[in-house]
């Protein structure tokens, strides 16, 4: 009977398709926010309380949070437009971006600067880092697919050595030499020493905004920010697309998506109580994690697709927030932790973020950690991560034990799609039987597609998706990559996708690829 409906829904040509989205992320957020420029309402499915997913902005007694640490800066016209359409010019910040590394008990400026790594590394050691750099462009490393020999051929053995081993060990738990150069080509794409020293000058040479399209995304000297943290974006454009007549439901985790003969057909989501909801769908966009959303469908999907879904994973993280007198801040909007006598790896300043983020007089530093949900640090108490949190800080001599204030303790599960041996193979698996069977089921955002795509890129999946389904057009949005080379993809039909689709998926062109783990 739901077929029939479905079918009968379908075959009434005036009538706009029934949406349902899965996510109130970013990407379900736009998707949802470009469909009602099409006049199409929708719903969207939220399993947690708040907006934003890992772009939110946690809120705690006053002090707002950002997790991770989003700088909005973008080559994708269309997406900064958007950014614009949803928020006020003046709800903006421009930021000093300002971030160094901690390494051997001194601070470094990143991007490296010669003066202060030469002052810090001593002479001796700069002139040997210097030389090694010389060394790896005459003789670069003979296999450049890992990690580490990525890194060599662009700054040196030494280097490589000092500021990137420790660090990526302590993110990923794996040694660069077993990582996918990928990682690198996305991460640092178009970075080497000569960049990170001749960058500056040439930004100031020729003017921040003249040349921007060439600018090195990691090298940026300034970033918008919204005045309130990302959250504020999120929680703006929820407003936005109800006050259009989309219904934003939380507590809604997926259960099952049902599907027949020509697609999905409809979403049954439950609440904490458990009860279920059924929710009809024409179209469903989904920004939940690819291997539960194939693990969803019913009937059920193959054997062999529902192994390869089980074979991706998440890497999680935690933030501890600890409230210290502004005196006891930095200037930085982070610092990346390479000490291997703490746990934490990288520390943000939301008061270096944004001012209305904290209260006059006093800051909040965010100590992040990355862990698997259920491991030891992630079951600690709150109480526990905060004692922690404290003593590391001390350690690092960033701030007395007894300058904190208070604490409070930021759980994300799922933040990053974990990139092990062979996952690109899985993907494909998924990616391929869902386009077969269920066609009107359309993946975006990072973990929808376990694709390592930042916020920008990840609405840019959602936005040409929005014109698939509105439409009828064709784009492939599995071809987004965060620094991919574009073109035109139809001077005939202007679209939001006109120069703004990738040109090559993964391991094509520049595309953004990922660390590959190996499997343990």
């Amino acid at each position: 009977m739901a077929d029939d409906t479905n079918r009968s829904h379908r075959a009434d040509q005036t009538a706009p398709p029934r949406v349902v989205v899965v996510g109130a992320g970013p990407a379900g957020l736009t998707a949802a926010y470009q469909l009602t420029k099409a006049g199409v309402t929708s719903t969207i499915l939220e399993a947690t309380d708040v907006v934003g997913g890992i772009s939110q902005t946690a809120e705690r007694d006053g002090w707002r949070f950002d997790i991770g640490g989003h700088r909005f800066f973008t080559k994708v016209q269309p997406v900064e437009a958007l950014w614009h359409e949803i928020l006020d010019d003046d709800e903006f910040l421009l930021r000093p971006r300002m971030s160094r590394i901690y390494y051997q008990g001194k601070y470094y400026d990143y991007p490296i600067k010669p003066l202060n790594a030469l002052r810090n590394l001593g002479f001796v050691e700069a002139v040997r880092c210097v030389l090694s750099y010389l060394w790896a462009k005459v003789r670069p490393p003979q296999d450049q697919s890992t990690l580490e020999g990525y890194v060599v051929a662009d700054y040196g053995r030494r280097l490589y050595e000092h500021f990137f081993r420790t660090y990526n060990i302590k993110v990923w738990g794996v040694d660069p030499a077993n990582l996918s150069a990928d990682f690198g080509a996305q991460r640092i794409k178009g970075m080497s020493l000569w960049h990170a020293v001749w960058e500056p000058i040439r930004s100031r040479l020729v003017g921040r905004r003249a040349d921007r399209a060439k600018q090195v995304t990691s090298l940026i000297e300034e970033f918008q920010y919204p005045k309130y943290g990302p959250g504020m974006m999120w929680e703006r454009c929820a407003e936005l697309v109800e006050a259009a007549g989309c219904e934003v439901v939380f507590d809604q985790r997926v259960r099952r998506v049902e599907r027949g003969a020509s697609g999905a057909t409809a979403v049954v989501a439950v609440d904490g109580d458990g009860d279920e909801t059924r929710y009809p769908a024409d179209h469903v966009v989904s920004t939940m994690p690819l291997p539960y959303l194939v693990q969803s469908m019913e009937p059920p999907a193959p054997p062999e697709v529902l192994e390869a879904a089980s074979g991706l994973g998440f890497r999680d993280f935690l933030t501890v927030a600890l409230v210290v007198p502004e005196a006891d801040g930095f200037p930085d909007n982070w610092i990346y932790i390479h000490s291997p006598d703490v746990a934490v790896g990288r520390i943000q300043n939301f008061g270096s973020w944004s001012p209305y983020l904290v209260k006059d007089g006093r800051t909040c530093l965010g100590l992040e950690y990355f862990v698997f949900e259920g491991d030891g640090m992630w079951s600690k108490d709150d109480a526990d991560l905060v004692d922690l949190a404290t003593q590391e800080l001390e350690l690092l001599g960033l701030a007395p034990a007894g300058a904190v204030e208070s604490g409070y303790v930021v759980r994300m599960p799922r933040a990053y799609p974990v990139y092990d041996e062979g996952y690109q193979a899985k993907v494909a698996v998924l990616r391929d039987w869902l386009a077969e069977h269920v066609p009107n089921v359309h993946p975006v955002g990072r973990n929808g597609m376990h694709k390592y795509n930042n916020q920008d890129h990840s609405m840019l999946t959602a936005m040409l998706s929005v014109e698939n389904i509105v439409t009828g057009s064709t784009h492939d949005v599995w071809s987004v990559n965060v620094e991919a080379d574009y073109h035109e993809v139809d001077a005939n039909r202007p679209s939001v996708a006109a120069d703004w689709v990738g040109s090559g998926g993964d391991g094509e062109g520049t595309g953004r690829g990922a660390p590959v783990v190996p499997s343990s």
